[in-house]
């Protein structure tokens, strides 16, 4: 059957999906041309051979591709994503506050907009008071740039936003903006966060709180702009030098990365600390129903001077000394002394913010762990796998610092193995086997460099190690 395709070039992003998932191979990227926003964009060769599958258009992010079949338009059927409804939510230490509601559970009053997980975070920004973004585009992220700068915040609510010369601009731009007591935060992937993290080490120290998203793209180096998990390390364990933690909140819906970007500031200034929403290229790119936060004002320079009488903002200085931020300290008992209080800090933050959701965990024998988007896809195979008799449960951290390590110590005991999905080599399973010590079995299941798992591939792993 004969079939046509037409490119919108111009908002093509050369992700190459489309050239992946089409089954005759008649799509690529154009050799030495790009759009006019700078991106390599894909053509259509051989096209007497389209049969007008919809494959490609199933999978553009952007929607760039519209199919043609018979003479007529043929839109695409993408299956409707949605935030799973019978998650239950668990906690450990600290019952207040942690609660995060679905979308469901919001009043039928409010608008439900749909827009991907970028442009979820740009929007929400606005609604959340922040005062500054500063940031460098880099793929899959750089919707929330374009987003804020087509939203023109600074009109509305006077929110500056500037793209900075570099990420490590971006990330000195929020030690002095952060450091004023301002609500600031930047975005990038994982190679412009690894240039950040000279500036979030410094903020650390000097407990200046800011937000900082990373969607996470594969790797090492410049790696692909395919997503991926393979900076979990660096996030939880703190990419830079010194004794520090950020707290580390991993999305998995277009919901969560907007209710994260209020929750992210709230716990930033709650703890004067940095927080990094670790979120993926699948959730940035991909479209759902969300509710946008309630709009709130910017603070006043009065509630900041009030609320932060740390902050360099140059409020009370007639009554009080010079506020000094800064990370060196050349006197090492000192040095050892601002240490000290930071990790009593980091202890208030595990005892306190441990987050996280269960799903059939009640009567498991076995256990998937998973964090963002793989956690989706473990969520069908726990489905699969139940209507097989095995009973199996998932559970999902929703901080991966400060990591649930009593409750997954509790399953550890009760179950007979636990399988960690994971879009990389394996790193999240360290701190499943540190939490687990020894009490049952813990099998790795990972795709890396950008690829994301399909759930037979996790079920096949599964029943190989404990089948």
């Amino acid at each position: 059957m004969q079939g046509a395709i037409e490119i919108n070039q111009e908002r093509c992003k050369g992700c190459r999906l489309c050239a992946v998932a089409c089954p005759l191979g008649l799509l690529d990227l154009a050799k030495r041309k790009v759009n006019r926003k700078g991106y390599p964009y894909v053509e259509q060769h051989d096209k007497e051979k389209c049969t007008g599958c919809t494959a490609c258009a199933i999978v553009c992010p952007d929607g760039c591709i519209s199919v043609y079949r018979e003479g007529g338009l043929r839109r695409a059927k993408v299956p409707q994503q949605t935030t799973p409804e019978v998650f239950q939510t668990a906690y450990t230490e600290s019952e207040k506050g942690n609660q995060l509601p679905h979308p469901e559970e919001a009043q039928s009053s409010q608008e439900v907009h749909l827009m991907k997980g970028n442009e979820a975070i740009a929007h929400a920004a606005i609604r959340c008071g922040c005062d500054g973004y500063f940031g460098y585009p880099i793929t899959p992220q750089s919707e929330i740039l374009e987003t804020l700068t087509q939203l023109k915040p600074w009109e509305t609510t006077g929110m500056v936003v500037l793209q900075a010369e570099s990420e490590v601009a971006a990330i000195n731009m929020l030690y002095g903006g952060g450091g004023s007591g301002k609500r600031v935060m930047t975005s990038s992937s994982s190679p412009g966060i690894a240039l950040m993290q000279e500036g979030i080490s410094y903020m650390t120290i000097t407990e200046i709180p800011t937000l900082i998203i990373n969607v996470q793209r594969g790797g090492p180096g410049l790696g692909t702009i395919q997503p991926s998990q393979s900076d979990y390390r660096q996030a939880t364990v703190g990419g830079g030098n010194g004794d520090y933690r950020v707290i580390v909140l991993a999305p998995w819906s277009v919901q969560e990365m907007a209710d994260f970007v209020d929750l992210g500031f709230e716990l930033a200034f709650k703890y004067r600390n940095p927080v990094m929403m670790l979120s993926d290229g699948v959730i940035g790119q991909m479209m759902e129903k969300v509710i946008l936060p309630t709009p709130k004002p910017r603070r006043t320079e009065e509630q900041i001077a009030k609320e932060c009488p740390w902050a360099t903002n140059g409020h009370g200085l007639k009554g009080r000394k010079p506020n000094i931020l800064t990370s060196l300290e050349m006197i090492p008992l000192e040095m050892e002394r601002r240490n000290l209080e930071m990790q009593k800090k980091y202890a208030q933050v595990e005892r306190d913010e441990v987050r996280y959701e269960s799903y059939q965990t009640e009567d498991a024998e076995y256990l998937i762990m998973a964090f963002g988007s793989i956690a989706r896809i473990s969520m069908e195979v726990v489905g699969i796998l139940r209507s097989k008799g095995i009973r199996i449960g998932l559970l999902r951290p929703i901080t991966l610092w400060p990591f649930p390590e009593k409750e997954v110590a509790r399953l550890g005991k009760q179950v007979k193995g636990i399988i960690v999905a994971e879009m990389n080599a394996g790193q999240m399973i360290d701190d499943v086997r540190k939490a687990v010590c020894g009490s049952t079995k813990v099998i790795h299941f990972g795709r890396l460099g950008g690829v994301v798992p399909e759930p037979n591939e996790i079920i096949s792993q599964f029943e190989q190690d404990f089948l």
